[in-house]
């Protein structure tokens, strides 16, 4: 039997809503009692008497409007907060001396107050609980201090109310992201096993099984690897632009074009915006080339993204040249606040003391042009370590903004 998943949408509201339904019960049933007690007090208990059946009628009616957010519209909190004006305006006709004396509604108010601070905040709250002190203080005439003291109680209560409710929804909402991600993450890697037991493994024995009979079967045997690094990449969540193999097959899929018009990862796109630098080195890993990137975006400048990444191509040319085509590269990306540093290494033979200063006397200026001077135009540096028979590792610094005070790079 498939396994199913249940999603239980979380909602931080909800025990809101249920609260303030049995608040605007409850606060019904005590406006009613308190009335019926002190009616021998009011001059007109009849006002009171209609009021309160209206109040009574529209609470109990009213219940599903308060059940959830969607119920709750605009226009039914514009008439809830009216039925509460009018009950607080009323009060002087049922009993002109009531100066100091509860409201009809008395506390029932706070509800319509408090119904708007769910629904919208805390913005919302302000004005629903301005309207009611307004009118508690034309009813009250020459205001108390007792009156002034429960209006501002009401104004900051259902602000800060509103504001907390704010503040949940946000929170709300990054935990659905995070969940969104987790089982978004869950299910890749699910993928990435299936793929790894079956796609990958098959890639792979062809790979293997073309380089060993040679011919047409070895060039099948390296579209194989090249796919087979493709999906691995795809299956880790990295950017796998599309590329193109070089012209020269002996290159064995060491060294491959960077396509200029790959887009990033944030969405810019074209040669002038900032360009992820992972998009662009993607395309030269293979079968022989290991490439290691963070696991989030690496932006440069354009222009400084493509030089570096040109560079890199530069070094990994030069394994193929010097160290033959089965030596294996590793590329490795570090992202610095304030700097690129990408490391290319080999396992070839190294070159020998002296041997660099003897090709650019010969005119071969495939590292000082191609390497040091690409850093060089884009304010970086690029220093080379080679020791005979333990490889050759060369480090490219590129900063993330331009400084033409930088210092040149090691010659």
């Amino acid at each position: 039997m498939a396994r199913r998943e249940r999603v239980l949408r979380m909602s931080v509201e909800l025990p809101l809503w249920r609260a303030l339904t049995a608040y605007r019960v409850l606060t019904m049933l005590y406006a009613a009692a308190l009335f019926v007690h002190n009616r021998a007090d009011y001059e007109r208990p009849w006002v009171g008497y209609a009021f309160l059946a209206v109040l009574a009628v529209w609470t109990l009616a009213t219940l599903p409007k308060v059940a959830n957010e969607a119920s709750c519209t605009r226009r039914f909190l514009a008439a809830d907060l009216t039925v509460a004006l009018t009950g607080i305006l009323l009060t002087p006709l049922a009993d002109v001396d009531r100066g100091d004396g509860p409201t009809l509604p008395s506390i029932w108010t706070a509800g319509a107050v408090l119904a708007f601070a769910v629904k919208g905040g805390w913005r919302w709250a302000a004005l629903a609980s301005s309207l009611v002190a307004a009118a508690n203080l034309v009813q009250r005439g020459t205001p108390s201090q007792d009156t002034v003291h429960n209006v501002l109680l009401v104004w900051v209560a259902s602000i800060a109310i509103g504001y907390v409710v704010e503040v949940a929804r946000a929170s709300e909402r990054t935990l659905a992201r995070a969940l969104e991600i987790e089982a978004a993450t869950r299910e890749r890697e699910r993928l990435a096993r299936d793929i790894h037991d079956s796609v990958l493994q098959v890639l792979s024995m062809v790979q293997r099984r073309g380089t060993q009979l040679g011919g047409e079967a070895a060039e099948l045997g390296r579209m194989a690897g090249e796919q087979e690094v493709a999906l691995r990449s795809l299956v880790a969540g990295g950017v796998v632009p599309v590329s193109r193999a070089c012209d020269d097959a002996s290159q064995g899929a060491l060294v491959r074009e960077v396509d200029d018009t790959d887009t990033t990862t944030d969405g810019t796109a074209g040669p002038d915006g900032p360009r992820d630098l992972r998009s662009l080195l993607t395309p030269y890993a293979g079968s022989r080339v290991t490439l290691s990137e963070p696991g989030a975006p690496v932006l440069l400048p354009a222009h400084a993204a493509r030089e570096l990444a040109a560079a890199v191509g530069a070094a990994l040319d030069n394994v193929r040249r010097h160290a033959g085509d089965e030596a294996r590269a590793w590329i490795l990306i570090e992202d610095w606040p304030d700097e690129v540093i990408v490391t290319v290494r080999d396992d070839g033979p190294g070159i020998p003391d002296g041997r660099l200063a003897q090709a650019e006397g010969e005119g071969r200026l495939g590292v000082a042009q191609s390497i040091r001077g690409r850093l060089r135009d884009i304010g970086g540096t690029a220093d080379l370590i080679s020791m005979p028979g333990q490889g050759t590792e060369v480090e490219l610094k590129a900063p993330k903004q331009r400084d033409d005070n930088r210092g040149k790079a090691t010659r």
